[in-house]
């Protein structure tokens, strides 16, 4: 693969869906005893998740409606989907690792995001690269690693999923969110 091709838009995304899976694949082999590590990895999945989708409604989604025939129909649907990860992830943070719902929730998250990366990688994403030249997938990459580095790291579904609210609203949840979690200790802070 050339450099390019992995530090375009589509490289550097399903980078980010093969680092969750990996987490989803660690905490559905986890014992039900293993507190600390479910506690953990939760954490990550979530920021992982959040930053992930906060750089794809920033970048990858406005790109999808300007360039792929029909991309309004598909940039809506895919945020929908984000949309529903994200009341998980919400209901999952509220939730103790030791609690039964604990597990349901984080079932279905898995599951959301499985059928999410799923569509996203063999439908969206080769309609994105027949639809665009090499420079401005890799200008989008560049835009979506940017974004990741002061993008929220916790859900917030009721903040704006689409541009020019989620460019503004981003970056400050971002900053209110690594405060608190400096504060609290989270994601080795």
């Amino acid at each position: 693969m050339s450099m390019t091709r992995e530090t375009d838009v589509v490289g550097v995304l399903m980078h980010d869906h093969r680092e969750v899976e990996q987490m989803f694949t660690e905490l559905e082999g986890l014992s039900a005893g293993d507190t600390e590590r479910r506690r953990e990895l939760t954490e990550k999945v979530i920021t992982e998740l959040v930053r992930h989708s906060v750089a794809e409604e920033a970048y990858l989604y406005p790109a999808v409606r300007d360039l792929i025939p029909g991309g309004d129909a598909l940039a809506d649907r895919e945020l929908a989907e984000h949309a529903e990860a994200e009341e998980t992830m919400k209901e999952l943070e509220r939730t103790d690792v030791s609690e039964a719902r604990h597990e349901i929730l984080m079932n279905r998250l898995i599951a959301e995001v499985r059928a999410h990366v799923q569509e996203e990688e063999n439908m969206l994403f080769p309609k994105l690269r027949e639809s665009t030249d090499e420079s401005r997938l890799a200008e989008l990459g560049h835009k979506i690693q940017a974004i990741k580095k002061i993008a929220p790291t916790h859900p917030h579904p009721s903040a704006p999923d689409t541009p020019p609210g989620n460019m503004m609203m981003g970056p400050l949840a971002g900053l209110v969110d690594r405060m608190r979690d400096a504060l609290t200790g989270r994601g080795g802070a």
